[in-house]
């Protein structure tokens, strides 16, 4: 476990988990929000941001949380040595949006931007819920499905798989 990719749908644990991942491992952290977005929210060029993922691909060790767009995302996947795959039922997706939503007006997620729009994002995290789960969840799911073959797959669908996951990270 050198290079994992951490990615599902919104408001599935990702930045939570990866965080975790990443402290038992000691390997280093990559947010793609705080690559993708500046202070406040704002997208970074098009141009810097993917200059800036093809660098950390190139590093010998990381944790990447995210999805940062679709040109990346299977480039990602497809370097990492560890796919941690959240796929949680839509409901909980649902629940863990609005959650952050109502504490983030309290206090903001770690692994957002500074300032980012809390509304704005959420609800945009709300529409891209329902765009990942009819289009890029089964994607996601034939991709994971094959990549048995040659990467290490966690395909996590509850909260109990994410905590076995963890157990097992501490006892490896």
């Amino acid at each position: 476990m050198k290079k994992v990719a951490v990615f599902g749908n919104s408001g599935g644990g990702k930045s939570t988990l990866s965080a975790q991942l990443a402290e038992l491992t000691g390997l280093p952290l990559y947010v793609l929000d705080k690559i993708q977005y500046k202070a406040g929210g704002e997208k970074v060029p098009q141009a810097v941001y993917r200059q800036t993922h093809d660098q950390l691909l190139r590093e010998e060790t990381w944790v990447i949380d995210g999805f940062g767009c679709m040109e990346t995302l299977w480039e990602r996947l497809k370097a990492a040595d560890t796919l941690v795959y959240l796929n949680l039922p839509l409901y909980i997706h649902f629940a863990w949006v609005t959650k952050r939503m109502v504490t983030g007006f309290v206090q903001p997620p770690s692994s957002w931007p500074e300032q980012s729009p809390i509304l704005e994002s959420s609800l945009n995290s709300y529409r891209t819920l329902w765009l990942c789960h009819r289009h890029l969840t089964p994607r996601y799911r034939n991709f994971v499905q094959q990549a048995r073959e040659t990467q290490t797959v966690y395909h996590l669908r509850s909260v109990s798989d994410i905590s076995a996951f963890l157990t097992t990270v501490v006892n490896s």
